[in-house]
């Protein structure tokens, strides 16, 4: 678990922050993540639209999306890969999907779905602060219609923004950035 001090600033929680990759086995608790999700929804969005919707997932639910990945795995890669992502997938604690409202209008259809990443990362940051890490996926068992089905959704209903794990981090990894000199470019 993460221990941040008790005067952490946001500046420590966003420089400290890393994807996830391994969980310790236990779910943090429900209100933990409420509370991270009421967060995540404070992110700046273009005409109020909050088009996002979290969609918390049980244990049937992960069954048969671990199921259904499992599947495309083994299409593309056979089985021990297969078996192999199957273990991976059945060890992740916590599970939640992202959603964006869709639109025809082009442009608020952008807009919210740069709304929902930053919602997306308000929650990374929310539950970092609680010593809970997260992993953001945009694999392609999130893109089929099998997944939006599991989700109660139909299929094109909704934008998929991510499948998010989340846990108590069994491991952080280390992280680098470019120099901020190497990212600005300054006009006169």
């Amino acid at each position: 678990m993460l221990d941040f001090p008790p005067n952490s600033t946001i500046s420590d929680v966003i420089r400290h922050r890393r994807t996830i990759e391994n969980f310790q086995p236990e779910c943090p608790p429900r209100d933990v993540i409420l509370r991270a999700i009421e967060l995540a929804r404070w992110a700046p969005n273009h005409k109020h639209t909050e088009p996002w919707r979290f969609h918390l997932l049980g244990d049937q639910t992960v069954r048969e999306i671990a199921r259904l990945n499992t599947e495309l795995v083994r299409e593309a890669k056979g089985d021990t890969a297969a078996a192999a992502k199957q273990q991976r997938w059945s060890s992740v604690p916590g599970w939640l999907v992202l959603t964006c409202e869709v639109t025809d209008d082009p442009i608020r259809s952008e807009e919210d779905y740069a709304a929902c990443c930053c919602a997306a990362q308000n929650l990374a940051l929310a539950l970092w602060a609680e010593g809970i890490g997260m992993k953001w996926s945009t694999g392609a068992v999130t893109r089929t219609d099998e997944f939006a089905r599991l989700l109660g959704l139909e299929p094109g209903e909704r934008r998929i923004v991510g499948l998010f794990w989340y846990g108590y981090p069994a491991s952080i990894p280390e992280a680098r950035r470019k120099e901020v000199e190497d990212i600005i470019n300054e006009r006169p």
